[in-house]
């Protein structure tokens, strides 16, 4: 039957999957029983484990595609074209029928028929799933996205799949900068290995006054708020749970042979925006666009929140943490764009304009 397909490898296999460090035993007689710890060099040098989650990726990938050809199979997971075969025909012993097609066109494919039970989504459902997917993927990827989606197409029905292509490439929305985000892969897969394992992190910090310090953290959670990575922790010298840029983070690394116990997060530090304003207090600031430039007070904050004045300007009333971003953005509207209230706050922007025209007044020429 075709819905107990991945069933039957476990079944017809007597494979051994590894848990706690121990292996258990999947007999034919699906009888299920503890033996010795599998020893780490095997399972690292192409191991049961190793096995048994390449020839479930092979079956996923059958699944999906009419005919993959050995080579191609070797190169994605690393191994020998032999190795494959040898992975073929025990799959085949499974009693998952796979079939080797010859010629310049020919491959490996699953015989027809064979798919996995999808009857517990509709197809509409499947695709807002797979829409997710490939839009969170585009700032936290990963193979196990990429895996899940290859196991969700491999259940649509052939005469619906055109239509299932149309909806999944209708929306996508990228969280990825324009100028790429190469440095943030690398912080976001440490930090998720070291989140999943419990694993202790330090790094050189800076915060948003300029202040650099040394911490040492237990990852609690990976946040994506405002465009901006977050990491929400444990630290170890303010004994809180405190928010982290990853923007910020310098040297990041894993601090070796230190791991941790899950604290219960509190729940006044499950409201993310709470949490970011409790640490970054919030100032009540009004700006006034000129007419010509309201287009760009509509695109930062959206035309519900402009409100017109009486000489024809557009006013906008917004808190934000008062910090050298807060000044740095102000600036950066230019000299159509004035703040209004609060009085402190005109002074501090109106003192650093002043200094960047001295910087541009002097005279360098040499």
């Amino acid at each position: 039957m075709r819905a107990f397909i991945l069933w039957k490898y476990f079944h017809r296999m007597g494979t051994q999957l590894s848990a706690n460090g121990r292996s258990i035993q999947i007999d034919h007689s699906t009888e299920v029983r503890f033996n010795e710890k599998i020893p780490e060099e095997k399972l690292l040098a192409g191991g049961v484990t190793v096995k048994l989650e390449r020839h479930l990726s092979i079956i996923i990938l059958l699944l999906n595609r009419r005919m993959v050809q050995a080579k191609e199979l070797a190169e994605r997971f690393e191994v020998s074209v032999r190795t494959i075969y040898r992975d073929i025909e025990a799959i085949n012993r499974a009693g998952i029928p796979i079939v080797t097609y010859q010629g310049t066109n020919g491959g490996i494919g699953l015989a027809e028929g064979y798919r996995l039970d999808r009857n517990v989504m509709t197809n509409d459902e499947l695709a807002a799933i797979v829409t997710a997917l490939r839009s969170i993927s585009t700032s936290y990827g990963g193979e196990q996205h990429m895996q899940l989606m290859e196991k969700i197409n491999s259940v649509v029905p052939p005469a619906y799949l055109e239509e299932f292509q149309h909806k999944t490439s209708r929306v996508l929305i990228d969280y990825s900068p324009w100028d790429g985000n190469e440095w943030l892969q690398p912080q976001l897969q440490l930090l998720t290995e070291s989140v999943d394992r419990c694993l202790i992190v330090r790094f050189i910090y800076s915060n948003a006054g300029g202040e650099v310090s040394a911490r040492v953290v237990e990852p609690h959670m990976l946040i994506l708020k405002g465009k901006q990575w977050y990491l929400q922790a444990y630290c170890l010298e303010k004994q809180q749970f405190r928010l982290f840029k990853l923007k910020r983070m310098k040297a990041l690394e894993i601090a070796p042979g230190r791991t941790f116990i899950r604290r219960e997060l509190p729940s006044r530090e499950r409201d993310i925006g709470q949490s970011h304003d409790k640490l970054n207090p919030v100032t009540p600031i009004v700006l006034r666009f000129q007419a010509d430039i309201r287009h760009v007070a509509e695109e930062l904050f959206g035309i519900e929140a402009l409100a017109a004045a009486e000489d024809g300007s557009w006013l906008v009333r917004k808190a934000y943490p008062e910090d050298e971003w807060l000044y740095g953005f102000i600036l950066g509207l230019g000299y159509q764009v004035e703040v209004v209230e609060p009085p402190h706050l005109r002074e501090i922007i109106a003192s650093r304009a002043e200094q960047i025209a001295k910087i541009y007044r002097s005279d360098k020429s040499t």
